[in-house]
C-alpha cells in the first residue's frame, strides 16, 4: 500500500480531505502527516470564522484516531540538510522522508520541485490526479465515498449539491468528471 503525505493544503479544504481520507479508509493508500501539518490546518480554519479552530480540532481528534500510526515525527536536524524554494515547507518534505512515504499530495507544485523530490526517492501528485487514477482501479468504491461526501456537504449546506459542482468546486475537476 503507497504510503502518501498530505500537505496542509489537501487537507484544510473539507470536499477534498474528505474525498482523500474517505478513498484512504477502503485501503487505497495509507495517508500520513505530521503534528506541524495538523496545527497548520487548525489555524487555518481561523478564516471561517470565530469556531473554525475549535471544529477543526474537533475534526483532528477524529483524524488522529482513526489514523494512529499516521502522523509521524523526526529529529530536528533532518530539516537542515533540506531545501525547498519556500523553506517554511521543508517540514513537509522531512515529515515525507521520516515516513518512508511514496509522495507528498499537494497542490502546491511550485514549492515543490519534482527533481528535489526524487532527490529522496518522492514524487508529487496532485489529488485530483490521484483521486481519478484511484477511480480506474476502483470506480465503485471511489463512487460510494463521493456520495457520502455530497450528501453530507448537503446536509450542512441545507441546499442539493450536483456532485459535478461539488467536486469541481473543490479541485477535482478530473474526478467530477469521472464521477459526471
Amino acid at each position: 500500500m503507497k504510503r502518501l503525505l498530505l500537505d496542509t493544503c489537501v487537507i484544510y479544504p473539507t470536499v477534498m480531505r474528505e474525498m482523500l481520507l474517505g478513498v484512504a479508509q477502503t485501503g487505497a493508500f495509507q495517508p500520513i502527516w505530521s503534528t506541524r501539518i495538523l496545527e497548520e490546518w487548525a489555524r487555518a480554519a481561523r478564516k471561517i470564522g470565530p469556531t473554525g479552530e475549535a471544529q477543526a480540532r474537533g475534526e483532528i481528534a477524529l483524524v488522529r484516531a482513526t489514523w494512529p500510526n499516521a502522523e509521524v515525527t523526526w529529529k530536528p536536524s533532518l530539516e537542515d540538510r533540506l531545501y525547498l524554494p519556500d523553506p517554511a515547507d521543508v517540514h513537509v518534505l522531512a515529515a515525507a522522508i521520516a515516513s518512508s512515504a511514496d509522495a507528498i499530495v499537494t497542490v502546491n507544485a511550485k514549492d515543490f520541485p519534482r527533481g528535489l523530490l526524487a532527490e529522496e526517492g518522492l514524487e508529487r501528485i496532485d489529488p485530483d490526479t490521484l483521486l481519478r487514477g484511484i477511480w480506474d482501479i476502483s470506480p465503485v468504491a471511489v463512487e460510494q465515498v463521493a456520495e457520502k461526501v455530497r450528501a453530507e456537504a448537503d446536509r450542512l449546506s441545507g441546499e442539493t449539491w450536483d456532485m459535478r459542482k461539488l467536486l469541481k468546486k473543490a479541485r477535482l475537476p478530473r474526478l467530477a468528471k469521472a464521477l459526471g
